[in-house]
């Protein structure tokens, strides 16, 4: 078993949506297209860990800026997810020999 040293960091729905620039219900959007994924409090209250608002920020930039809809962002974020292990591994293996 294991325990934390610290309790984590955690903003709650509107602390989340300031630091995102976001409308709280624009983010409950997004939490129940499973774009970003929060976590719950005691009271079972939304709380997002502070990764989570540079994935907002990645979700609104592929929404205003490619012109995505949701469920396509969905898709876009897995993909570059997935080049970016890809490369990782590449440039890894690119060192060892």
């Amino acid at each position: 078993m294991t325990y934390a040293l610290v309790r984590p960091i955690l903003l709650d729905l509107n602390s989340f949506a300031h630091a995102t620039g976001l409308h709280p219900e624009a983010v409950r959007r997004l939490v129940a297209l499973g774009l970003l994924e929060p976590a719950r409090d005691a009271k079972g209250d939304l709380c997002f860990p502070p990764a989570q608002v540079a994935l907002a920020a990645r979700i609104q930039r592929l929404h205003t800026g490619l012109s995505l809809n949701y469920a396509a962002i969905g898709l876009v974020i897995d993909l570059l997810d997935r080049i970016e292990e890809l490369e990782t591994t590449l440039r890894s293996l690119s060192t060892r020999h």
